[in-house]
């Protein structure tokens, strides 16, 4: 391959040879960015740019592929674009996400839709300007009489509540005995007698509210002071505080306005234009900064004609998301579908395959059905409830063969998941049989084949998962927030290749065998088929295969096993 470096848009383009774009046919429509097999030509420039990162030392980045290297490991997504010229010669396109090695300018890659980081930048010097109020905060916080003030208030306010729940405490013993001597004394003494007794009681119950009152206004008078005398330095952290937040507001709508995103036809559009209209509102962190914008701008600025789109991750994986290196990717639907959405409008694109119903042609069984519930075997591809864009589900199914009976559906198998799901008939069994799943006191087991040989016969994994907000339905691993999420696992046996598994989902957490199986924390070896955490294949190879509960009416403890296909 050859770069042409006439002026500095062609800089950017690295030519595929003549005889290789005879030999491989052009695509007739653009890549769908969230779903896609990447076209011959991404594959071979995806092929070129990884080369070329392995051998460009000079990155100094740390992509956590050399454990000698020093500094944190930071694994990127790069893309690649396919593009035509103007005098129709194809080649392609590279860029990276987000920074790289703290940089956005590489001679190799498209440069950022707006590069913050050019010296003199409004976003640098508004950068210093928050940087000096952070060090005011900074400062004052440092302040040696503020530190002795605020060590004085920790101290205060718990001897305080010591001192106060101790007297709270004597003064109840004192209530206690007043009762006692009450008792004692009512039925000895006559009424005049009982009548002093009382008011004497009576005057030490009011010495005693006196005590307490006169103990909590000290206390809360020397507090007063003493927030009195720190009340100066918050006020002035306070409003640095307030100028920082304003300032990081404007700093950020400013932004917002210089990413300006085109389209085939030339049309401009914002970030804060776009994300107006969706559910975020406003602009996401890092939105605008992923390759594939990058890329589609230089090209629509440089007269190029976009033809196939491949993202990649390369490095080491990430302890939260599924990464792996040099497997290829969708773009991000959080960040990227809004932009993308104006981007690619008006340009013929291949059929989002999203919308398609796998589970079209296939067969619902029904191995078990009483008055209460039926057990279906699911096929793979076919839904357990109905979607927006595609109703085909095994409720909708199931609606059609149970005659005046609403199916409600006690859980859920992913779309490519096949087996066992429970389909209750009456509220009543819904329910019973529902408590037993979330109180997690039925037995259920899994047959999946993973990607890798498993040299382990056995164990448990114990990931927290919780969902990828801007890149749903993906989930992510987080040990601050979240779920717990527990496996049990045992090999069946093992190919060359590949491992077959049983799994016993002790929690039911959404995608989490498939979570815990392709996570490098987990087994690192994705479920074979797996579109999200792994390499996409004729089917998902994870099975619902056996299912035991106590039925909702006789109480007797009943289980249903289906053999899986692979």
């Amino acid at each position: 391959m050859q770069n042409h470096l006439d002026n500095h848009s062609q800089a950017k383009i690295t030519y595929f040879p003549d005889q290789l774009v005879k030999d491989i046919a052009l695509p007739e429509r653009f890549t769908f960015p969230f779903y896609y097999e990447p076209h011959p030509l991404t594959r071979i420039a995806a092929a070129q740019l990884q080369q070329y990162l392995e051998e460009q030392a000079s990155l100094d980045h740390n992509f956590g592929l050399d454990s000698d290297q020093e500094g944190m490991a930071i694994g990127k997504m790069f893309g690649v674009l396919v593009v035509q010229d103007t005098e129709g010669k194809v080649g392609y396109l590279s860029a990276f996400s987000g920074k790289l090695a703290g940089s956005n300018d590489h001679p190799n890659f498209v440069p950022p839709v707006f590069d913050m980081l050019v010296e003199n930048s409004f976003f640098l010097k508004e950068q210093e300007n928050i940087n000096t109020l952070n060090a005011q905060v900074k400062e004052i916080w440092a302040d040696t009489t503020y530190t002795h003030l605020r060590q004085q208030l920790d101290q205060f306010s718990t001897q305080s509540s010591q001192e106060i729940a101790a007297l709270k405490k004597q003064l109840k013993v004192n209530k206690q005995n007043r009762k006692k001597l009450r008792e004692e004394q009512q039925n000895k003494l006559n009424l005049y007698d009982y009548g002093l007794f009382e008011a004497y009681l009576v005057k030490h119950s009011l010495h005693d509210k006196h005590q307490l009152k006169v103990l909590t206004d000290q206390w809360e008078q020397l507090l007063d002071k003493t927030r009195e005398s720190m009340a100066q330095f918050e006020s002035r952290i306070e409003a640095l505080k307030n100028e920082r937040k304003e300032r990081s507001a404007d700093l950020q709508r400013q932004l917002f306005e210089q990413y300006a995103f085109l389209n085939r036809d030339g049309k401009s559009k914002s970030l804060q234009d776009i994300f107006s209209v969706t559910a975020f509102g406003k602009p996401p962190a890092g939105a605008g900064e992923c390759a594939t914008p990058k890329l589609l701008q230089f090209a629509f600025a440089n007269g190029y004609k976009p033809l196939a789109m491949a993202e990649f991750w390369w490095g080491a994986s990430p302890k939260s998301e599924i990464r792996k290196h040099k497997q290829f990717y969708p773009a991000c639907t959080g960040k990227c579908k809004p932009i993308l959405g104006h981007m690619l409008e008006g340009m013929p694109v291949d059929d989002n395959p999203l919308l398609l119903n796998p589970g079209e042609n296939t067969k619902l069984e029904i191995i078990y059905e009483d008055a209460c519930f039926v057990i279906v075997n699911k096929p793979a591809g076919l839904r357990s409830v109905r979607g927006v864009d595609i109703h085909d589900s095994v409720y909708t199914r199931l609606k059609q063969v149970l005659v005046n009976t609403e199916p409600l559906i006690v859980h859920r198998l992913d779309m490519g998941t096949s087996g066992l799901l429970v389909v209750a008939k009456t509220p009543e069994a819904h329910k019973h049989i529902q408590k037993q799943f979330l109180n997690r006191t039925l037995s259920k087991r899994y047959v999946a084949l993973l990607s890798k040989v498993i040299d382990k016969p056995e164990g448990e994994i114990s990931l927290p998962l919780t969902g990828d907000p801007y890149n749903r339905p993906r989930q992510l691993v987080c040990f601050e927030t979240g779920k717990k999420s527990i496996t049990r696992w045992q090999v069946v046996y093992t190919t060359e290749t590949t491992t077959k598994i049983h799994f016993w989902p002790l929690t039911g957490r959404t995608h989490q065998l498939r979570m815990h199986s392709a996570h490098e924390l987990g087994l690192n070896a994705p479920i074979v088929g797996d579109d999200l955490y792994g390499t996409p294949a004729e089917r998902l190879y994870l099975h619902a295969a056996y299912l035991e509960f106590v039925h909702p009416e006789t109480k007797e403890r009943i289980s249903f096993e289906v053999t899986e296909d692979f």
